[in-house]
């Protein structure tokens, strides 16, 4: 009797918004050594921080829950516990910041946290988690329906070929930090909070994409919205670099989170998408460098009334990189540091239309490669100065015009 062969493995590739998306359109060839050849960078210190501003906001947000305390949060006894913590957390992964200056570690140490003073609370990440705990926190928090929520979908594989393609579908998975759930108050004069004065929806209500949502529901009718942290500054709405554009990246991210979300029986129609750029808290001088130039070259997007803020306009052009950081006013800082995106059905399938041709584009070189083409001619190695300046693979890559430049031979 014959015996049946095993019928052959069915696989769905599985693609994510930021692991995979982002990461391809940074560069092709650096995402394969990077995500598919298991090579992390060695020095991941953007990765760092965003892992780390992340740890800190849910955990954060897990003791507030618990333990309802109160705001201003105190840097020394409520936040750099906080801090250490998710600081093994990542040392455990790899994960380490690039300078150690970034905020002080208590790891390996004798020192304890009565030794610590107030010159070690002015490190760039520790100042940025506290500032976000206390401006964000005490209107974010009492939104907050659920975190870290995985979401998954299916869609065709684009362009699919029985014999060349490697599966009929792909998965799209994401995590999104925060959903929020609320209702529904016609009167947006009022809160959506009962005497509670919360800054997010005060936002949110001065959105004319948003009101004119709100006034084609019925009165306590439900609805969600979809919030994303980024440890970043807010980047231009105009961008010259052909290669990346993270204004349109992060917005698709979200109407792509939309759809997901969307396909999950417990979702309510999503209103919006909020995106907060924390960095903008406490900017570094190297972001108060790029913030000048948008504001020089009008690269800025029209959310923020820059007019309103001529002072701290004033300041920043007439800053010099050699002086102190300029004294920016907490509305300035705060207005930047928050994005509101609209959720639209037609946006939202032409950010999956994007998020097609991204994955056609990762299977077309996977399928080279896996017929013996060379992966450097499998994978486009395309991206910015900067990007390739940090490149851990730019000695080797051939379409590198920076690859030996800061390489130095004894």
């Amino acid at each position: 009797m014959k015996l049946p062969s095993r019928s052959k493995a069915y696989m769905i590739p599985e693609y994510s918004l930021t692991g995979d998306l982002l990461s391809f359109l940074t560069c092709n060839l650096q995402y394969r050594y990077q995500n598919k050849g298991t090579l992390p960078p060695s020095k991941p210190v953007q990765r760092w921080f965003g892992e780390f501003i992340h740890g800190v906001m849910e955990e954060a947000y897990l003791q507030w829950d618990s333990e309802n305390k109160q705001f201003p949060w105190d840097w020394k006894t409520d936040i750099r516990p906080i801090e250490d913590m998710i600081d093994i957390r990542l040392q455990v992964d790899g994960l380490y910041p690039y300078d150690e200056d970034l905020f002080y570690s208590l790891l390996n140490s004798e020192l304890s946290f009565e030794d610590l003073n107030e010159h070690d609370h002015k490190k760039l990440a520790s100042a940025r988690a506290e500032r976000a705990i206390n401006v964000w926190g005490p209107h974010l928090f009492p939104l907050i329906d659920s975190t870290e929520l995985l979401i998954k979908g299916i869609r065709n594989m684009p362009n699919y070929n029985e014999k060349v393609s490697r599966s009929n579908y792909y998965g799209i998975n994401g995590v999104v930090d925060v959903l929020s759930s609320m209702k529904i108050n016609k009167n947006i004069n009022q809160s959506n909070l009962d005497n509670y004065n919360n800054k997010i929806i005060e936002f949110l209500k001065k959105d004319p994409e948003f009101r004119k949502k709100i006034s084609n529901y019925s009165q306590g009718d439900e609805y969600e919205i979809i919030i994303d942290y980024k440890g970043m500054k807010r980047p231009p709405e105009i961008n010259n670099n052909k290669f990346n554009n993270p204004w349109e990246n992060h917005k698709q991210q979200i109407l792509t989170y939309s759809w997901l979300r969307s396909q999950q029986e417990d979702s309510k129609p999503i209103f919006a998408g909020i995106i907060f750029y924390l960095n903008e808290l406490v900017p570094s001088k190297e972001d108060l460098l790029l913030i000048q130039d948008e504001i020089a070259h009008d690269l800025t997007d029209d959310a923020i009334d820059y007019g309103k803020y001529a002072r701290d306009v004033e300041l920043i052009m007439n800053w010099n990189e050699d002086d102190k950081a300029p004294n920016l006013s907490e509305e300035f800082k705060i207005a930047r540091s928050i994005r509101i995106i609209n959720i639209d059905d037609e946006e939202i399938e032409d950010s999956l239309d994007k998020f097609d041709s991204v994955v056609f584009n990762i299977e077309s070189s996977l399928i080279k490669e896996m017929k013996g083409c060379k992966i450097q001619e499998a994978w486009k190695a395309d991206s910015d100065e900067r990007t390739c300046t940090a490149c851990d693979f730019r000695s080797f890559c051939k379409n590198n015009s920076v690859k030996t430049k800061d390489i130095k031979i004894p």
